[in-house]
């Protein structure tokens, strides 16, 4: 048999209806084959726990996980306000999952929770691939991502996405089979005859010299080079924003959030930069992260225009498959990808999907869009991200 993937995605006014519905469509494409994993993305617009009754009325008991999002897709497009389901059905697969709660207070305790009971080895599938989904809001991204890293060891690859809840900002959601719950984490085990890897490229450019933060705690920055954050990001930016019509000094309220977006926090690490996304500024001055932001760390602050998101688009699917060996046939992919690349596309986010799908050479994907992203490899990339993209292949 193999692997087959399907997709299905679905919008309504009844949560359980719209959940079997975009479960059947995703069934029928599996022709008859059984579901042995089932995601689940689903607009904060519903009911979670009834859209999941919907979806295992046709799936049963077959292993589920999933999260809120802030827009989902499959490769026939995207659809707001939708539930999205992927079907795997494979023999080359097994799949395990679990989930932890109290991420905000103890990742490493929710973490645990979740890989509670799941094996790290299984005899004739050597390989171990993740699926990490984690409340969106929680700031604990590259927490998790370490830690389970450290739980199944260097060769492990690890892919997902922060939920999301249509960029309201409060509260978001994972599922795990019967469970929908916030601050929690929800993880996938998957031990593969075949290797699941992928790609990453986030499509930004410094604009800045180093920085260094010189205070922060947490998720908040409150000083770069000794000075607040937001009076050093105005000052940074103002001439590139000039160029745009923007004027930092100007701006009203609801127009600092998608400023910031605009210019991101790139840390300088090995592999090159990592992007962290300020997600709104605070009365102090300070800016506020949706993950941590060490003390002592040296950045530069980002710009991406839309020509060169819907190009890192594209080169996260090529990096994919130039990791993959000639020859291996694909059932389809999982993308995650982040909001604020949502944000900066507008209308021309089907741009970036419709390349990563013909770079895929037309297989089914099922994604959406992030509060953050969670791309972790031995070899090419690692750890918690932001206005990237992440593309999860799936050999049959």
């Amino acid at each position: 048999m193999a692997t087959k993937f399907a997709t299905g995605s679905s919008k309504g006014d009844n949560s359980f209806e719209v959940g079997k519905n975009a479960a059947q469509q995703a069934m029928e494409g599996l022709s008859g084959a059984e579901p042995s994993l089932a995601l689940v993305f689903c607009s904060s617009v519903y009911d979670y726990d009834e859209v999941v009754k919907g979806v295992r009325s046709l799936t049963k008991d077959t292993v589920l996980v999933g999260s809120s999002s802030a827009g989902a897709f499959t490769e026939k497009g995207v659809a707001p306000k939708s539930v999205v389901v992927g079907l795997i059905s494979t023999d080359t697969y097994k799949v395990h999952a679990g989930i932890g709660t109290g991420l905000r207070e103890s990742p490493a305790k929710a973490v645990e929770e979740a890989l509670k009971g799941i094996p790290t080895t299984i005899e004739g599938y050597p390989h171990i691939s993740a699926i990490i989904l984690q409340d969106g809001l929680a700031g604990k991204g590259e927490e998790t991502s370490l830690m389970t890293a450290a739980t199944f060891g260097q060769e492990a690859h690890l892919f997902g996405g922060a939920a999301g809840d249509e960029l309201e900002f409060k509260a978001t959601t994972v599922i795990c089979n019967d469970k929908c719950l916030e601050d929690a984490v929800s993880i996938c085990v998957i031990h593969s005859k075949r290797p699941l890897l992928g790609g990453v490229k986030h499509g930004h450019k410094a604009i800045t010299e180093d920085l260094t933060v010189t205070k922060a705690e947490g998720s908040t920055l409150y000083e770069v080079n000794g000075r607040p954050a937001w009076e050093v990001w105005q000052e940074q930016t103002k001439e590139r924003a000039a160029t745009v019509g923007l004027d930092p000094y100007k701006l009203s309220d609801d127009e600092i959030g998608p400023y910031l977006i605009r210019y991101e926090l790139g840390l300088n690490v090995d592999e090159g930069i990592k992007v962290r996304v300020p997600l709104a500024k605070n009365d102090d001055g300070s800016l506020g992260f949706g993950c941590s932001i060490p003390e002592g760390v040296v950045f530069r602050i980002l710009e991406s225009s839309k020509e060169d998101q819907i190009e890192a688009a594209r080169q996260a699917a090529e990096n994919a498959l130039s990791v993959i060996d000639d020859g291996t046939k694909l059932a389809g992919a999982l993308i995650f990808d982040c909001v604020c690349r949502g944000i900066i596309l507008g209308e021309d986010f089907c741009q970036g999907l419709d390349a990563i799908g013909k770079e895929l050479g037309g297989v089914p994907y099922a994604g959406f869009e992030t509060y953050g992203e969670i791309a972790m490899s031995p070899k090419t990339f690692s750890g918690f991200h932001n206005t990237t993209t992440v593309v999860m292949l799936l050999p049959e």
